[in-house]
């Protein structure tokens, strides 16, 4: 699309952001690139800490003899506020600003992770990794993704919400390697350490590279017309939970809800916390079982930047009811692959499950944004709050799982059968009524941003 030119603002200072409302001259490579580039690598940095928790479970059992219920208990609590913070995350930014607010989360999370160092009671772990952590995670959380795509894009929307949830898996491929090494041979001390300082490294790239607006810099967003930037939104959390009730009174809203809270239960919940512990206890070593999750982590980028394309060119419900049928069904076999050594079958089950992994996060984003217009980012917060709080209960109640019957298998099969609900329940979202019946969700977000 042609962007307005203002040309005497672009003859003073061709590289100076407009002093004034009015759009600058369009560059080559449009900023939003960029500051996508940013938010990529700010998700990577962040995504350390996501890393860690299922490799803690053992060695903290083994040092301090808490039960893997009590330490999945104080998971729990770091993803469930991660989810119910998302929500707040997103309002506050538009108070804010994206800078300030991402920053701050940022060194929330350091010092959270640090923390854990000095602990010797359970409650200390809650409150550092629980609490804290989950605190500052929950700022830095999707919702994160969802306000700099819809601030920054109009054109591509699906395709860079599927490369920013992306940058999370690609986060877990770096560190999950180092991670599980520095546990296995150093302890898990210097594993929370080097989490507590990849959060810090990222703040002062946030600070100085990123921007709130593009009418901070005097653009049009990538793919649409020049709008000035509106005054900052007073009452965030007033705004959060006035958006919550708007929204709670629409059906779609439940079934976005429903069907992410078993997207988390099924990933983060159980898969991320429970994996390589539920590996150790076939014999694999913690190394080999990390590594499999790192290996998770790039087929889910893979699969979730191509579910972004997806999302711009298809109908994103029906996109999500594959995604949660496909996912159901490998939970189902996992029990009987799950073995000392990894083999060929394991890992047909790592590469299926990767691409499945986050994919359902474009379409339910495009379903938001299809609903709920610009209060869209923060409903996906709320929405992305059910998806922590069904991880919270995954991780404690799979911890407790482990700790009575002696296996996880009854949780496997449990959130196999919960994704075929969740396919089911994707399938009756309704379409707007003002959508063609046959436009793909992404392009009905399009045309309507």
């Amino acid at each position: 699309m042609t962007q307005t030119t203002d040309t005497s603002a672009a003859a003073a200072s061709p590289a100076a952001p407009v002093p004034g409302p009015g759009p600058g001259r369009t560059p080559r490579v449009h900023r939003a690139w960029f500051v996508a580039a940013v938010t990529f690598v700010t998700i990577i940095g962040a995504a350390a800490f996501a890393s860690l928790p299922g490799l803690l479970i053992e060695p903290l059992h083994g040092e301090f003899h808490w039960s893997r219920g009590t330490i999945g208990f104080a998971v729990s609590v770091n993803l469930a506020l991660y989810g119910l913070t998302a929500p707040f995350a997103a309002a506050l930014m538009d108070r804010f600003g994206i800078r300030r607010v991402v920053a701050v989360a940022l060194t929330v999370i350091a010092a959270g992770s640090v923390l854990t160092v000095w602990m010797t009671e359970p409650w200390q772990l809650i409150l550092f990794w629980g609490v804290l952590v989950g605190l500052g995670s929950g700022s830095m959380a999707l919702a994160f993704a969802a306000t700099v795509t819809n601030r920054w894009f109009v054109a591509r929307r699906g395709l860079v919400t599927g490369i920013l949830t992306a940058a999370g898996a690609s986060g877990q491929l770096i560190f999950l390697p180092l991670l599980s090494w520095l546990v296995e041979e150093h302890g898990w001390r210097p594993a929370a350490v080097t989490v507590s300082l990849a959060a810090l490294a990222v703040v002062p790239f946030v600070w100085l590279l990123l921007r709130d607006h593009p009418a901070d810099v005097g653009l049009a967003p990538y793919g649409g017309e020049f709008a000035p930037k509106p005054a900052p939104v007073t009452g965030a959390a007033r705004r959060a939970v006035t958006v919550l009730f708007k929204a709670a009174r629409t059906g779609p809203f439940w079934l976005l809800a429903g069907t992410f809270a078993i997207c988390g239960a099924s990933t983060n919940g159980l898969v991320k916390t429970h994996f390589v512990p539920a590996a150790h206890d076939h014999g694999m070593p913690v190394t080999a079982a990390a590594g499999l999750l790192a290996v998770i982590g790039v087929f889910d980028v893979v699969g979730t930047i191509a579910s972004g394309w997806f999302t711009d060119r298809f109908e994103a419900r029906r996109l999500l009811a594959v995604y949660y049928a496909l996912r159901g069904v490998s939970l189902l076999f996992l029990p009987m692959l799950l073995a000392p050594a990894v083999h060929p079958p394991m890992l047909f089950f790592i590469v299926f499950y990767g691409l499945d992994w986050v994919a359902t996060v474009p379409p339910t984003i495009a379903l938001c944004r299809e609903h709920y217009g610009e209060d869209s980012a923060i409903v996906f917060g709320w929405v992305l709050a059910s998806h922590q709080v069904g991880a919270a209960v995954v991780a404690f109640l799979g911890g407790v799982a482990r700790d009575v019957f002696g296996s996880y298998d009854v949780v496997w099969y449990a959130s196999g059968a919960l994704c075929a609900a969740a396919a089911l329940m994707a399938l009756i979202i309704r379409r707007r009524p003002d959508t063609g019946a046959g436009a793909p969700a992404g392009a009905a977000v399009t045309a309507g941003a």
